[in-house]
């Protein structure tokens, strides 16, 4: 007789016990993880082997054919900078400055974004709100005007569609704004809004504590009121058969990146995937976690992320850590972590689509951190203002395309922040939103991406391979991705020396520079039999 064993909330271990197991929640000295999941769709396959593109709108690229709304503050010198910023970080900003941006500008740059070996473009949130970032919603049934409304969002799904790209959407579910129709708080519309009254349809939706001025805030920011995806309604709004998530899965949309998913409930988030995945069978749904999402405990509660149910992959925060680390501290302890336990407590199918970064619109741009001086003690007005120096920019550049050779021959699917691949620098928000620099990129940094964007492309060991890590310390990296009998090994110099490398098998070094002798500073990808021997020198 063997019990079942239901376990979502706690963590069990298991202990030899004359040839069966004794289940314990006692802590071993040491242990693994096995992750079981049971998955209920298909998976998400039309995103492997390529790469994202994240974009937040309003800075990408400037169509010309939207104008401002009421309220805008248009800047009209793309390349003026940053006109704003809070005196310190997290001070109160309005956020109402634009540079224009649009998703129409989205799609005249599409054969740019697809020479870069993209599969999908994830998008910052596109539905109305009076903000630039808009992740203070105002309306989740409407794209923003300035962005172009829903005829821009169909044209772009289509647009896309034809070259292989699906459009991914941010779903800000856990909080809207209080200048919104739900919450209404200055009577900007026509709805009557929780602030206004008890009787709203929408008050069930918030936590007050005293109506109308004391309720919960996501983070305690008032302009952000947070609402509560449990309550009936509201889930039926966002996760029913009309609701938003079906409105958008209807337009085409390969998916969702859930915003702060940790705060929302496990039930929620399944009703989410089982609307996408009935309009989309292989949609893909993506979560906000900084952490190993595969033990993931937030509130008390153990989450489900990995069971089968829900997410598809998470932002793999741990991975951009561990590689910052090593390239810029020669550091392996948290990039040896995010290559074996962040790897192996995935299921592969998960692992295989996992989104793998190196900067996002809420971190420093990964130039300035691989190369820049640290911000902490400086004042806003300094770091809008600081650049590299011509050295510095050297290094960072240097390890940037280390650092993205690195991402991309990794399991999962690499993720470009706009702009990253030519070159922006910038510190914290709003200094790492800065407008794409148009007709001023880096284009030996441009060059790296695609190289490896058509790597990828070109071989299936990078959509769901198999990996193994070979070496790491301080001074070398090496691992292997395979596919039948064909391997493909990425090796990574981090020192000043040349680094020789052989093979006991025929090996080809396959990017630009097509040598077996790396360069200080520098990676290489072989490709070669499985199970070859690798075997090097360092030239000193």
């Amino acid at each position: 007789y063997t019990p079942k064993i239901r376990c979502y909330d706690r963590m069990l271990y298991a202990y030899p016990n004359s040839g069966s197991a004794l289940l314990s929640e006692k802590e071993p000295d040491f242990r693994f993880q096995l992750t079981i999941s049971d998955f209920k769709y298909a998976e998400p396959s039309g995103i492997y082997g390529g790469a994202i593109y994240h974009i937040f709108v309003d800075r990408f690229a400037r169509s010309g054919r939207v104008r401002p709304k009421e309220g805008a503050v248009l800047v009209k010198d793309w390349s003026a900078g940053v006109p704003e910023f809070p005196e310190y970080p997290g001070a109160y900003l309005k956020n109402n400055t634009f540079y224009g941006g649009d998703l129409w500008g989205v799609i005249e740059k599409l054969p740019y974004i697809a020479s870069l070996g993209v599969s999908a473009i994830y998008l910052s949130p596109i539905f109305e709100s009076p903000s630039n970032h808009k992740y203070d919603t105002a309306d989740y049934l409407k794209v923003d005007a300035m962005f172009g409304s829903d005829k821009a969002l169909r044209a772009l799904v289509s647009a896309a569609h034809e070259l292989g790209i699906g459009i991914i959407l941010d779903g800000v579910f856990n909080h809207t704004g209080a200048d919104s129709k739900y919450f209404n708080r200055y009577n900007r519309y026509d709805t009557i809004g929780a602030y206004q009254s008890v009787d709203s349809p929408y008050y069930p939706w918030y936590d007050f504590k005293s109506h109308p001025n004391d309720y919960t805030a996501w983070w305690g920011i008032e302009i952000l009121p947070r609402i509560n995806p449990g309550e009936k309604s509201c889930r039926e709004y966002f996760a029913g058969k009309d609701g938003v998530i079906a409105r958008y899965a209807a337009m085409g949309i390969a998916g969702f990146r859930l915003d702060v998913v940790d705060e929302l409930g496990d039930d929620f988030v399944a009703d989410i995937k089982y609307r996408l995945n009935e309009q989309n069978p292989s949609s893909v749904l993506y979560g906000e976690v900084w952490e190993d999402a595969s033990n993931k405990i937030a509130y008390n509660k153990r989450k489900r992320y990995y069971h089968g149910a829900e997410l598809d992959g998470v932002m793999n925060y741990p991975l951009r850590a561990g590689i910052i680390d090593y390239l810029c501290e020669k550091k392996t302890h948290s990039l040896l972590y995010a290559l074996t336990d962040i790897i192996n407590n995935a299921p592969k199918r998960i692992r295989d689509a996992q989104m793998n970064l190196l900067g996002t619109h809420d971190t420093e741009r990964i130039l300035t951190v691989l190369g820049g001086q640290p911000s902490e003690g400086k004042s806003n007005a300094y770091l809008r203002e600081a650049r590299m120096g011509s050295e510095e920019s050297a290094v960072a550049s240097m390890r940037l395309k280390m650092a993205y050779t690195i991402l991309a021959t990794l399991p999962g699917v690499p993720t470009i922040f706009y702009g990253d691949e030519a070159g922006l620098e910038g510190y914290g928000d709003p200094f790492n939103r800065m407008p794409y620099p148009w007709g001023k990129e880096d284009e030996t940094i441009i060059a790296r991406y695609r190289e490896i964007g058509a790597l990828r492309k070109a071989n299936k060991a990078y959509a769901n391979g198999d990996f193994r890590l070979l070496m790491l310390n301080g001074d070398m990296l090496a691992f292997e991705r395979t596919n039948g009998r064909e391997a493909f090994v990425t090796v990574v110099n981090n020192t000043d020396s040349a680094l020789s490398i052989s093979f006991d098998n025929p090996a080809k070094p396959l990017l630009q520079e097509k040598s077996f002798s790396l360069d200080p500073y520098s990676a290489q990808v072989f490709k070669t039999k499985t199970n070859s021997n690798l075997f090097y020198n360092f030239a000193i």
